[in-house]
């Protein structure tokens, strides 16, 4: 327990906060019908504790090196557990939605933390088997989510998803208190902390998203869509003046001139949104047109996260690989099981997923330790929750926008593919109801004699616009893969070449040069990675 609790401890807070991102899926037709409101709105539960996951992210992993890691993971424990029992006793869609905000927010002070407590617990091979499991305790909480659900919504109800929570934390805090060094609360002062950029950041990912979510039912002209384009616009452009001019930024914009951070950052960006976000889509389908229930709906999707466990687990195993090699390979699979899967029609059924869903956990289980260490290797030791919050902002990020990116994609293509068909008088609030789960409601509204045709029609539609997200996907993890094998030049095993916990400087890190004849050897620690030590 002193040589592996830590990693433990780190692991279950990891797992309950990424399992909460994805957990929701399966359960939101049924938070729908019990809160009584459509699913449009209970989408937000999904997509807001994304959004407060990334936006926050940055903030608390920087600030996390100036107070303390543990203090800092501990409490976001304790928020995370307080708004999941706030949740769970919601009254109505309003205080779910809130909730879940502020327990993206909790989970944000976790996630934040984690790389940086691994990297300061672990050195040599030990840090290679650490990422490896916490690398696989990541992708099988994503991959799990709609499983989990799937078996409490339909055994339990649904507000046993965050019920379930309770206990969990309970242990968490009590292993972090017990094995979790208390020399991470020991904080390194410094100067005054980047509140501004954490605002503009989370204004200009929060108006970004919400403008898109807004383009497919008021029109990309409304008023309202461009005035939120236009203030996500301002305050990314904001953010960027505040970090240039800030001592010490939530994230160091003088790292994307090195190509291979800029490639890492990428990787991370799109292996959300690739890999994840479609699930969403692909649930209502296997749910709402298919008529499967929650469990039946989450076996199907089940194959994917015990194909990303596996893949984790024989990376660290037989690892360590150039991140070029795991990350860039690891998107083009993305890439892969998400092409695999368009090609759904109109008599599909739930099996035509699962071939595409291993391959892309595959993908998942290889990216995802490796995003970590290549990270953690481009600063110092006292940088590395500023790093490591960096990546887990652009890997939440990616999911939030991807959800609501796909939601246009699937709702336009969906009301092109009624507006072909005969005799719908609104295509766009057909479509509209179909992107909100309500495919049932609408065939019952029928008489008799018109619901066959009009459930072929349902079908092939839903099936068009799964097809048209799952493509774009592909086409977002194939580019992030070719962007990763043009930048990233980090070596095996990271950059250390001398003793472990040794390494170059940030720069030479990331370009995998050596240090220059005569440079000042590097402080203890800084930018090892999972390597044989």
């Amino acid at each position: 327990m002193r040589r592996w609790g830590p990693l433990a401890a780190i692991c279950l807070g990891t797992f309950m906060l990424l399992l909460d991102v994805t957990i929701v899926i399966v359960a939101l037709p049924a938070m729908a019908a019990d809160l009584r409101t459509d699913l449009s709105d209970v989408q937000w539960v999904l997509d807001v504790y994304a959004l407060a996951l990334a936006s926050l992210l940055l903030g608390v992993g920087s600030r996390a090196d100036r107070v303390g890691r543990r203090r800092v993971y501990l409490t976001g424990l304790a928020v995370f557990t307080a708004a999941s029992a706030v949740c769970g006793l919601a009254p109505d869609a309003a205080v779910l939605i809130g909730a879940r905000a502020v327990q993206g927010a909790g989970a944000a002070g976790m996630f934040g933390t984690t790389i940086a407590l691994l990297g300061s617990h672990y050195r040599g091979r030990d840090r290679g088997i650490a990422f490896a499991v916490w690398g696989a305790t990541n992708s099988v909480a994503a991959a799990a989510g709609p499983m989990v659900g799937g078996l409490i919504t339909q055994y339990l109800d649904w507000r046993w998803i965050f019920f379930v929570n309770l206990p969990l934390c309970l242990v968490a805090v009590v292993a972090t208190l017990r094995c979790v060094r208390a020399a991470e609360d020991r904080p390194r002062g410094g100067q005054r902390a980047d509140v501004l950029g954490v605002v503009t950041f989370t204004v200009a990912s929060g108006a970004l998203t919400f403008g898109l979510i807004r383009a497919h039912s008021d029109g990309w002209s409304a008023p309202l869509t461009l005035g939120l384009f236009a203030a996500a616009g301002v305050a990314l452009a904001l953010f960027v003046l505040v970090e240039r001019g800030h001592q010490e930024p939530v994230l160091d914009l003088s790292l994307f001139r090195v190509p291979s951070f800029t490639g890492i950052m990428a990787g991370a960006l799109f292996l959300q949104g690739a890999a994840f976000a479609h699930l969403l889509y692909e649930s209502l389908w296997m749910q709402s047109v298919l008529g499967y229930e929650p469990v039946e709906a989450g076996l199907y999707i089940l194959p994917m996260c015990a194909a990303a466990f596996v893949a984790s687990a024989l990376a660290g195993r037989f690892g360590p690989w150039p991140p070029r090699v795991s990350i860039g390979g690891g998107l083009a699979l993305i890439a892969l099981g998400a092409g695999m899967q368009a090609g759904l029609d109109a008599g599909s059924t739930g099996g035509s997923l699962m071939a595409g869903l291993v391959v892309s956990g595959v993908g998942v289980g290889l990216v995802t330790p490796s995003l970590a260490a290549a990270a953690l290797a481009t600063v110092p030791p006292e940088r590395g929750g500023m790093v490591g919050g960096a990546v887990n902002t652009f890997r939440q990020l990616g999911f939030a926008l991807g959800v609501a990116v796909f939601g246009l994609i699937f709702s336009s293509r969906v009301e092109r593919v009624l507006r072909d068909g005969a005799g719908i008088p609104d295509p766009h609030g057909t479509a509209a109801a179909l992107s909100g789960g309500q495919a049932g409601a609408i065939l019952d509204g029928l008489p008799e004699s018109e619901r066959p045709g009009m459930a072929e029609l349902v079908r092939e539609a839903f099936a068009s616009g799964l097809n048209a997200v799952l493509l774009v996907a592909a086409a977002l993890g194939a580019l992030a893969s070719l962007l990763v094998f043009a930048t990233v030049r980090v070596p095996a095993g990271g950059p250390e070449r001398g003793r472990p916990g040794e390494g170059p400087r940030p720069r030479e890190a990331l370009s995998g040069r050596a240090p220059r004849a005569g440079s000042e050897p590097p402080s203890p620690g800084s930018g090892s990675v999972p390597g044989r030590g």
